[in-house]
């Protein structure tokens, strides 16, 4: 049990008393959100700004009648009005003392919320199993993984996903491309993502050129989706090959997929028939030569896209179709269901959300949609062979941050390098993919994603190193209750805001897993970094004696312990050394 955070509490005690402050004011508001102010000026802020039209009066005025109705009181400290802001102060020693036992108790766990019982199904990557995935899909993986980490930490029960597209056009292609080409030993390679995906472009080619060829893939999807025992078992089979070839990139970047769901097990089960039974029976189903579409006019679908259609003319069904089957397999599985996806499947969405209200589905997923990696020349394409890939990557950052290493570290074994050069490089790539808001687009871009200063992984994991080192030297590590026996110790400008950054920790944790925001968290680590790597130049640690040096070592703790889960929340190693 974890019970609530310092800052939540002091958060709490905040937000009461603003309410009680509104009511005398006559002024009740839903949702007043409070505010991070600058440095300096306070622990929380409170924007009067949305108040000026219901109290008919300046911001500024506002702020002072709140500052002056708002009393200091439990962990508030001071209240002051500033530019229209009311500015509130925790008061340091309740914090601290509560803080740093919490974070050196709870070690690994500190930042973690209660239990809440609530299952959550989250889809990320699901890339067909057509090829290697590429940089321009590498964002899927990481902001779900990192999404996953940080729900869980938050105390949700959190299972990952992939969903196995085996019954599609596309690896319907790639079994016409295995059973009718030669394309010899072409993979650049040892790996079957790469092996099998000559066959699959090498069949979109024949395709183009020869309708003949078309038509023979046609009729493969067709044979798959009815059950043709042939045409399922090669199918599988490359599927599976190119699969294990995606999940070794996967573990590279430090991502685990706990289950996966096959598409085809949907349609062999009948889930895929029942869906379209439910929607012929819709009274926005219509038919056109055969085919069977919604119509989703009515849902606020315009334009050529409200022709929803879930079975071909031959009746077989789309991937929509079976995509409908699978997110009702997965309701029937969890609370709490979310998906990754990229910012070209909105409408899609729209269009899934319309057609699970016309089968009376009183449940809707969760979407993350985030914008794709470019490269600077255009976009890429695994049908074209356009691509840089995610095993391209890995190995060009692995390398290039070995260089940096080597520079760094002459005193280190070759093996060692090697070792800590992994760590930074994965950890450059996971971090760099993972401060950018989902939703903003990434040009990727070599020099920056090799970024080794400033906004970067070695950055935070490199205060995490120090923080180590400076608990190997001093021999010991302070123990909680000596912790809280010296927090009056703690004067300093420096070790204040390092500790107050500390307690926001588990707050950090809470908003990104509510908000399912994975680029707060990277922000949060760097500007933890930044402020232990301020105390580290300015407060004297191993040279302080007695009391001053116990509270400063458990200061030093508390900061490992923080930037190490929250490494570890973004899928970073957290180094003792680099």
């Amino acid at each position: 049990m974890t019970g609530e955070d310092p800052f939540t509490a002091f958060r709490s005690e905040v937000e009461a008393a603003l309410r009680a402050t509104l009511k005398e004011l006559d002024a009740e508001v839903e949702d007043l959100a409070l505010e991070r102010p600058p440095e300096g000026m306070g622990d929380l802020a409170i924007p009067c700004f949305p108040l000026a039209k219901i109290l008919k009066k300046a911001p500024n005025a506002i702020a002072e009648d709140i500052a002056s109705r708002l009393r200091p009181t439990g962990m508030i400290e001071k209240v002051e009005a500033k530019g229209g802001y009311v500015n509130v102060h925790v008061r340091f020693d309740m914090l601290a003392g509560s803080i740093l036992e919490k974070a050196l108790s709870l070690k690994e766990r500190f930042g973690s919320g209660e239990p809440k019982g609530v299952k959550v199904l989250l889809e990320h990557t699901s890339v067909n199993p057509t090829g290697p995935i590429h940089i321009g899909r590498a964002r899927n993986p990481i902001i779900g993984d990192t999404i996953a980490r940080i729900m869980r930490l938050a105390g949700y029960d959190v299972t990952t996903e992939f969903y196995v597209n085996d019954v599609g056009r596309q690896v319907a292609t790639m079994a016409w491309g295995v059973k009718n080409l030669d394309i010899g030993e072409t993979a650049d390679r040892d790996k079957d993502d790469h092996r099998f995906v000559a066959y699959y472009r090498g069949a979109n080619e024949k395709a183009d050129a020869d309708p003949k060829v078309l038509a023979e893939i046609d009729d493969l999807l067709y044979k798959l989706e009815h059950g043709d025992p042939e045409t399922a078992k090669i199918t599988r089979e490359t599927s599976e090959r190119v699969l294990d070839g995606m999940l070794d990139s996967l573990r590279q970047i430090n991502v685990n997929i706990d289950q996966f769901t096959w598409e085809s097990r949907l349609v062999e089960n009948g889930s895929v028939d029942e869906v379209i039974s439910k929607l012929v029976g819709s009274d926005y189903c219509h038919e056109d030569e055969g085919a069977h579409y919604l119509e989703l006019e009515t849902f606020g679908i315009s334009g050529r896209e409200t022709k929803w259609v879930f079975t071909r003319s031959d009746g077989t069904s789309l991937y929509t179709t079976r995509d409908l089957a699978y997110h009702l397999d997965k309701f029937a599985r969890s609370d709490v269901t979310i998906n990754i996806l990229g910012e070209d499947q909105k409408l899609g969405m729209q269009q899934l959300a319309a057609a699970l209200t016309t089968i009376g589905s009183d449940r809707m997923p969760e979407a993350v949609f985030y914008a794709f990696v470019s490269l600077p020349e255009g976009r890429m394409s695994t049908r074209k062979g356009t691509v840089v890939t995610l095993d391209d990557l890995i190995d060009e950052i692995v390398e290039r941050a070995y260089e940096e290493v080597r520079k760094r570290r002459t005193d280190l074994s070759e093996e060692r390098m090697r070792e800590i050069a992994r760590t930074v490089g994965i950890g450059a790539l996971r971090y760099n993919i993972a401060r950018i808001q989902a939703e903003k687009q990434i040009v990727f871009k070599w020099e920056e994603a090799l970024n080794f200063e400033g906004s970067s992984a070695p950055f935070v994991q490199y205060a995490h190193a120090r923080a180590c080192s400076i608990l190997r030297k001093a021999e010991k590590l302070a123990a909680a209750t000596s912790a809280v026996a010296t927090v009056t110790k703690l004067t300093t400008y420096h070790e204040r805001e390092l500790l107050k950054l500390i307690a926001r920790f588990p707050s950090v944790i809470v908003d990104c897993a509510e908000g399912r925001k994975a680029h707060l968290l990277a922000s949060y680590a760097q500007e933890l970094a930044s402020q232990f790597n301020q105390f580290y130049r300015y407060v004297p640690v191993l040279r302080a004696e007695g009391d001053a040096l116990e509270a400063r070592l458990a200061l030093v703790e508390a900061a490992k312990w923080a930037l190490g889960n929250a490494l570890g929340c973004l899928g970073l190693d957290a180094p003792d050394e680099m």
